[in-house]
């Protein structure tokens, strides 16, 4: 018998602002900077990624390599996080191509000092690596450890590291993964029940063309008991549409828009 949730994460009401990598546009994604900043403006839903380095510590980014957000390159699997820590996480934001904060002690956050520092929030933690691997277990005793274990969502587009964190915590929520998005959608078109492994199915408005939120697939989604978060919106038009077809999250760079939506 499957073990019942034991979660607050879908207590308060929705929609949701779901602030995408800590709000992505708004300050260095997947840093203290940029969930400190949303949270000031009223965000208490949270997006990011983690990665495990060589040393067995979460690291809260979305590549697998440093190039894109950091002044090095490399691969986050091949440092200790002390190594890890040493980097400019603010190294390549750069709004009008300024650069504001390069040089600013900006850094690459551990896993557990994000979650300590935004207690009153909740978190949709994404797991990166495909393959199986320890970090579904180090996440587990992250959880355990901060106390956040009712406070979040796992998600990952991967089976693997997904089905080994059901397994370890079949209490916490999830997200769908990529195949099972794919097995729901097949179902819906071909007017079938959709299985549903997850509590919240969380995707792009269009994909190859199509439409994925419609009035229909929310509804759907709402008769299965599932939430619907979209991602990765940025435009307040677009996020109206979504949210007056009753989607129960925005996932955004700029959670400030969204937020002004919903007021």
């Amino acid at each position: 018998m499957a073990q019942p949730l034991d979660s607050a994460f879908f207590d308060p009401n929705p929609p949701r602002v779901i602030a995408h990598r800590g709000g992505a546009g708004l300050r260095p994604e997947n840093t203290l900077a940029a969930f400190a900043a949303a949270h000031s403006l009223g965000a208490r839903y949270f997006e990011l990624d983690v990665h495990a380095t060589r040393d067995g510590i979460l690291a809260v980014c979305h590549d697998p390599d440093l190039g894109r957000t950091t002044d090095r390159h490399g691969a986050i699997s091949a440092l200790t996080y002390a190594e890890l820590a040493a980097l400019d996480g603010g190294y390549h934001f750069a709004p009008d191509r300024g650069f504001p904060y390069r040089g600013q002690g900006i850094r690459v956050p551990r896993l557990e000092e994000v979650l300590a520092a935004f207690m009153d929030s909740y978190f949709v933690i994404e797991i990166k690596p495909p393959q199986a691997s320890p970090l579904p277990a180090i996440l587990d005793r992250v959880l355990e450890a901060t106390s956040m274990r009712r406070r979040v969502l796992i998600a990952s587009e991967h089976q693997a590291p997904l089905s080994e964190m059901r397994r370890l915590a079949p209490e916490i929520p999830t997200g769908f993964s990529a195949s099972e998005v794919a097995q729901f959608w097949q179902a819906f078109i071909n007017h079938q029940r959709p299985i549903t492994p997850a509590q919240a199915l969380q995707l792009p408005p269009q994909h190859g063309g199509i439409d994925l939120v419609t009035a229909d697939s929310v509804a759907m989604a709402h008769q299965l008991g599932i939430e619907i978060h979209v991602w990765t919106v940025n435009d307040r038009t677009e996020m109206r549409r979504l949210l007056d077809l009753g989607v129960d999250g925005i996932i955004t760079d700029y959670p400030d828009r969204a937020l002004a939506e919903i007021a």
